[in-house]
């Protein structure tokens, strides 16, 4: 019977273009999982969107002196351009902006606030005379109090990963003037209190350790001993959802807070999107249905602690007839989260202020979308952190994915093609050694499929080609080349196995490389597509247009099944898959990392 399988995507900051640092981390990893679980006829909703709200766009905003709204949409319209074009299957891309978004974030904080789980205390936060206002914490950066690191920021050390408080960072500054002594002054917030939640986390930890990554668990389980205590849910800032009660019109709810609700509220957008606005429950009240979130590190607590905390507290069904809506049942909360490490770029880590990044956009200009998500998956941080090194893209695109796969199925659909008069061979009967390599490549649905489910990407990739390398062995060995002169009939059975062990591994393929495994299913011969399509929607709401990224699988007629592939089946003239990189690549592309970049427009 099929499952309902949601992917919670992270949302992105929209303060800058996407980099591969959040391909590897989220994107790519989620991407995967999706499209298997719709090739196995599970029932997926794949959401994210862009984070409209947080500091970072503001941040950016006051550097160029624009409003937020304005950089925030740039960016989302370029995270729409971008990730079609890579290939990213979300059925709702969207943003935090909507009204959809900013209405039920509302009515959460009221649940919250109703049900006791809030409570309201003055906080001691930093204050700059020069701008006149409280700081958020974005705008603050300091030496970490916890592992000493220099460009901490005010309300996470990238370094140790550590939740901080930036009134304790040692020498804070203002990242808009560094040089400005700050001032702490006394201001009121509203805290969830995640101590009451406590006991239930630990449960719930329990119950999912099995199955989550050990780093999650070890990092989660540590977070909570530390202790639990209340986190401010409100801020002093002008762009946000506003908080929803009187005398508050100048904060708003904290981005954290109302961030990872974009879960839910995306999936009931989603719903009134396609109009069945009920499609959402399916998901969020079915216990047998299963959530995972797709992050990189650096948002554990967010996905492991608080917004169960969040679900915890509401803990009941979302009824959107009431003014304060009412949760009469459990919503399901998240069945794993499988976070990955951080990607480095040769060597370093990542800095936007020093362009030391690969950034999506100008990757895709240069380089074909396959190969881009081949190098990725291929060095996934699934265990610990990893790195884009350029040399290591030359090699694995040229000697792995050109070489292995790509040469593969070149040589033999050409061969086949122009030898075998545009048809799949007719033979005789199969050899015990064309059995073997076409049960191997059989094997590896269950194989590779067990390790997808089991988010173990990069291990399922290199299995797969692992195939691959098996099958190019098997062919060398056969040689039809060779045989078609001498042995015609041997000729036409390797032939047809090696086409029939190709069907099998575009297929295994095709989650990993979407775009590839369907020009070699066009080769085949076959009709439509494995996957739907991708297109960017307007939708209208009450007040403004806005767009997301939509899948369309109502063409999709791909399964995660075993070839089967009939002689006389017409086949169409091939072409290479992939484009062989020159060695020039490498010190061409290494000049890039720390020089100024001009932003590009997206071509699709």
């Amino acid at each position: 019977m099929p499952k309902y399988i949601h992917v919670s995507v992270a949302w992105p900051y929209a303060n800058g273009d996407l980099h591969v640092g959040h391909l590897a981390g989220a994107y790519l990893p989620s991407d995967i999982f999706a499209r298997y679980h719709r090739l196995i006829g599970n029932h997926v909703l794949m959401v994210s969107g862009s984070d409209s709200h947080g500091t970072p766009i503001s941040v950016e905003a006051d550097k160029r002196g624009v409003p937020a709204r304005e950089i925030f949409e740039h960016y989302h319209e370029r995270f729409l351009l971008t990730q079609q074009k890579l290939g990213v299957s979300y059925d709702l891309f969207t943003h935090t902006d909507t009204e959809n978004h900013h209405k039920i974030a509302q009515d959460i904080f009221l649940l919250l606030l109703e049900r006791g789980h809030l409570y309201k205390e003055s906080q001691k936060l930093l204050y700059s005379e020069l701008e006149k206002r409280f700081l958020p914490d974005r705008y603050v950066e300091g030496e970490c109090y916890i592992c000493h690191f220099p460009d901490a920021r005010g309300d996470q050390c990238d370094n140790c990963g550590n939740l901080l408080d930036a009134t304790l960072l040692i020498n804070p500054h203002s990242k808009n003037h560094p040089d400005e002594k700050l001032i702490i002054r006394e201001t009121e917030h509203y805290f969830l209190d995640l101590g009451k939640f406590t006991d239930q986390l630990m449960v719930y930890i329990d119950e999912h350790k099995a199955h989550w990554r050990p780093n999650v668990t070890r990092f989660t389980q540590n977070f909570i001993a530390d202790g639990l205590r209340g986190r401010p849910i409100t801020r002093d800032i002008d762009w946000g959802v506003p908080v929803p009660l009187e005398g508050w019109d100048e904060k708003r709810l904290y981005v954290w807070f109302e961030a990872v609700m974009g879960y839910f509220t995306a999936s009931i957008e989603w719903a009134k999107n396609i109009g069945q606005p009920d499609e959402w429950k399916k998901w969020w009240y079915n216990p047998d249905a299963r959530i995972y979130n797709f992050i990189g590190k650096d948002n554990i607590p967010f996905h492991t602690i608080i917004w169960q905390a969040e679900l915890f507290g509401i803990d009941g069904i979302y009824n959107e007839e009431s003014n304060v809506e009412s949760f009469d049942a459990p919503l399901q909360l998240p069945y794993d989260v499988p976070a990955n490490e951080f990607m480095n770029i040769e060597g370093k880590q990542f800095s936007k202020s020093r362009n030391w990044a690969i950034w999506v956009p100008d990757i895709l200009e240069r380089y074909q979308a396959d190969a881009v998500r081949y190098y990725v998956i291929s060095t996934f941080p699934e265990t610990h952190d990893s790195d884009f090194a350029w040399d290591g893209f030359l090699s694995r695109v040229n000697n792995e994915l050109l070489a292995a796969w790509g040469n593969l199925v070149n040589r033999m659909l050409s061969f086949a093609y122009k030898r075998f008069d545009g048809k799949v061979p007719t033979y005789d009967h199969l050899t015990p050694e064309d059995e073997a390599i076409i049960a191997q490549s059989e094997a590896g649905f269950e194989q590779i499929g067990k390790l997808i489910e089991q988010v173990s990407l990069r291990e399922a990739l290199k299995a797969a080609m692992d195939i691959v390398r098996d099958s190019n062995v098997y062919l060398d060995r056969r040689a039809p080349w060779k045989t078609i002169k001498t042995d015609p009939a041997d000729a036409a059975r390797s032939v047809y196995t090696i086409l029939r062990v190709i069907d099998n591994l575009k297929t295994i393929l095709s989650p990993f490389l979407p775009f590839s495994a369907q020009e070699v299913r066009d080769y085949l011969g076959y009709d439509g597509q494995i996957f739907g399509d991708l297109k960017i929607v307007e939708y209208q709401e009450s007040t403004r247009a806005h767009k997301g990224l939509i899948y369309d699988g109502s063409k999709a007629i791909g399964r995660w099944e075993k070839s089967d592939l009939k002689p006389g089946q017409a086949l169409r003239e091939p072409k290479a898959l992939f484009v062989k990189l020159e060695p020039e690549i490498v010190d061409k592309e290494r000049a890039y990392l720390g020089a100024p970049r001009e932003e590009h427009d997206i071509q699709l």
